[in-house]
């Protein structure tokens, strides 16, 4: 396991319309990108994300920055434009929920896409790059919590190809979803 080089996890991709982009790690450096990215997020993407309506983006997660290992802590941002002109339209996150002894790993993810760039398929590249950080870190499995009105990020998992598991609690969805295939 290299944590260092899940640090400098960078990959390039066009989207859906032709522009391209940039899936790479999140860095401390990140902050005032983060923040005028959720500042431009509709008040509906808001509540998807966080479960509520919030005018700013909770202090956890811009704190959080500089301890991004990609062990405990993982990041990714989707930026379009480099330099000055750098923009981040997505993100997704996972954070490990049990020690590292217990097994299996399960570690809950998070995502965000700017309305803007929805549909282009950010949701499903960030989620097979995290998956892939994670299993070689010895995740088994990421665990997610959906509103059951938000159908496309529910489709994504669908789409995923990761055995999924769902269970439905007042109106949200706990997924599983296997990042290593079942023993034979």
């Amino acid at each position: 396991m290299n944590p260092g080089g899940d640090l400098q996890f960078s990959q390039s991709l066009r989207l859906r319309d032709g522009t391209p982009a940039v899936i790479r790690a999140m860095r401390p450096d990140d902050k005032d990108r983060l923040v005028a990215a959720f500042g431009k997020l509709d008040p509906a993407t808001v509540y998807t994300r966080f479960f509520g309506y919030l005018k700013e983006l909770p202090a956890g997660p811009l704190s959080h920055l500089d301890r991004i290992d990609f062990v405990r802590l993982a990041g990714l941002v989707v930026s379009v434009g480099s330099g000055a002109d750098e923009t981040l339209i997505g993100s997704a996150t996972y954070v490990v929920e049990t020690a590292p002894e217990a097994e299996p790993k399960i570690d809950e993810v998070a995502f965000t896409i700017e309305e803007d760039y929805q549909g282009q398929g950010l949701a499903g590249r960030l989620l097979a790059a995290l998956a892939g950080i994670a299993r070689a870190h010895g995740i088994a499995r990421f665990r997610a919590e959906v509103l059951r009105t938000n159908a496309p990020m529910l489709a994504v998992f669908r789409r995923s190809g990761l055995p999924m598991t769902r269970r439905n609690e007042d109106g949200v969805i706990d997924i599983l979803l296997d990042l290593v295939p079942a023993s034979p």
